[in-house]
């Protein structure tokens, strides 16, 4: 689901292919519901059979993997200064902060300084997934880190720089440009509450979801709900379902994709509570499974517009025009049908070819103002900004009507 979410290339490894139940046409046609589609069926996912055991299409896999990026241009030179990204951090009580970095261009060396985020420091030791130290790390290999001024968050960016002062103000600059954000519109990703101005400004009618809940049931149950509110004009898109917990990973997907997480009867942590107020995520727990559907029910509902219709409420005749000082042209009218009300909107037709519409400046019965007038009384009717009244002309009085937009 991430690396869909992402767009980047996928290539399946299917392991444990050296025992003797293992059916890996039985794990190609699982792929399938996840929209996945392998060689062997006509699709353009890449599929290796590999047995980490005996090493069976190890090599294959690795062939596929350097195609793949030779194919994307996936490049890297490792005489370039080193730059990659933090795959995760924590502060270790006897070293401090501690990061794993992945490298992915130029060569890393123990002494260097560098900028992560809005935060600096030298490399001081490096170490590999063994936990043997290093003195160099070059493109594509992980390495954990030891130098680091402040815990740097997961995802930033690592850049070597020639000297401290220049790190510094790399990192002063960027955490200026976050209190700046924090201060005045941080990011936000995709909310309810933000569901009916993301219409209005982007188009959006789809709502993508991640659901869990506390049993597979459930998880069954509730997202054959979801799917049957599907309608035509706004799209319900389960992107990612399980049983368990809300995770820092279901908050990383969320934000990867611009969904909401839904919950049934599991909650998420501290720690991920922290992470999706962090990355703007909204976290949605029920126990109640109609409560949760009406609730994405109303939602989808405010993503559209409402219906206006129009409704003729009645029609006035035209039998002579007056002028009236600090006023302007006042219609003499019959009203021939219906009703005339003031607050009303007004077509003028002549000879059946309409000629203006607008609003009524002033109705009035005799000299007195009137909120109505009804069939077989006369009126003076006055228009906003516009003048060429004329005897026989038709006046149709009408009214806009709003109703609240169905999702069928």
């Amino acid at each position: 689901n991430h690396s869909q979410a992402a767009g980047v290339a996928i290539i399946v490894a299917l392991n444990k292919v050296d025992k003797p139940e293992a059916n890996p046409d039985r794990v190609k046609q699982q792929l399938l519901e996840h929209d996945l589609v392998v060689e062997d069926y006509g699709g353009d996912v890449i599929a290796v059979e590999v047995s980490a055991k005996t090493g069976k299409g190890i090599d294959e896999l690795v062939e596929y993997i350097a195609l793949v990026a030779e194919m994307l241009d996936l490049k890297a030179n490792p005489d370039a200064s080193a730059r990659g990204s933090i795959i995760e951090a924590r502060v270790d009580k006897g070293k401090g902060p501690v990061s794993t970095v992945l490298v992915q261009n130029g060569t890393l060396r123990v002494g260097e300084i560098f900028t992560c985020g809005v935060t600096i420091g030298k490399v001081r030791a490096m170490f590999n997934e063994h936990g043997t130290q290093l003195t160099t790390a070059g493109p594509s290999d992980p390495v954990e880190i030891l130098g680091f001024n402040d815990v740097p968050m997961a995802g930033d960016k690592f850049y070597v720089v020639h000297d401290e002062p220049i790190a510094r103000e790399i990192a002063e600059a960027k955490k200026r440009r976050h209190d700046e954000l924090n201060m005045s519109a941080p990011a936000k990703k995709l909310s309810l509450d933000e569901l009916f101005r993301r219409v209005e400004d982007e188009g959006v009618k789809e709502l993508p979801i991640i659901l869990k809940c506390d049993v597979q049931g459930s998880v069954e149950t509730i997202e054959a709900m979801l799917n049957k509110l599907t309608t035509r004009k706004v799209k319900l898109n389960v992107i990612h379902k399980g049983v368990g917990a809300i995770s820092e990973n279901d908050v990383l997907l969320a934000a990867a994709s611009n969904a909401i997480i839904l919950g049934f009867h599991v909650r998420a942590d501290k720690k991920t509570v922290a992470l999706a107020l962090q990355e703007g995520i909204e976290i949605r727990t029920h126990n109640i499974i109609y409560e949760l559907t009406n609730e994405i029910r109303a939602a989808m509902l405010g993503m559209l517009e409402p219906d206006v219709t129009e409704e003729v409420i009645g029609h006035a005749q035209v039998r002579q025009v007056f002028k009236v000082p600090k006023i302007g042209f006042i219609a003499g009218c019959y009203v021939t049908d219906g009703v005339v009300t003031r607050k009303g909107l007004a077509r003028v037709y002549r000879d059946n070819i309409m000629i203006q519409e607008g609003r009524l400046g002033s109705l009035k019965r005799f000299k007195d103002d009137a909120s109505e007038v009804k069939q077989g009384f006369e009126c003076g009717i006055g228009f906003e900004n516009f003048k060429d009244i004329r005897e026989g002309d038709e006046i149709e009085i009408y009214v806009k009507k709003e109703t609240a937009a169905t999702l069928d």
